[in-house]
């Protein structure tokens, strides 16, 4: 399959594209390339292969759910401007 020349200006309109004229043509043959390797992909044989979400489908390790960083609200509450009962004090936003 290939472009011509209308096929690309219609298809820069439909993306919402300001393609000017010495643009088409470059556009054009980029994208005759895509075009060209999907055919390319389309000849593989895929019939045995199953569908993938992605390409790592290795799973992470599983570890333990322990706490691992010692009590820090003394630290943590050092960087906050303002503070009340031991925890931020935020702007109101709903009234």
């Amino acid at each position: 399959m290939s472009l011509d020349h209308n096929t690309v200006k219609r298809i820069a309109r439909l993306a919402r594209l300001k393609l000017p004229e010495e643009r088409i043509k470059p556009t054009q043959e980029d994208l005759n390339h895509i075009l060209h390797f999907i055919d390319q992909l389309n000849e593989v044989e895929t019939s045995g292969v199953e569908p993938m979400a992605g390409v790592n489908i290795t799973s992470m390790p599983m570890r333990k759910d322990v706490v691992t960083a010692e009590n820090m609200v003394d630290k943590i509450l050092k960087n906050a401007p303002d503070i009340a009962c031991n925890m931020f004090v935020v702007p109101k936003v709903v009234e």
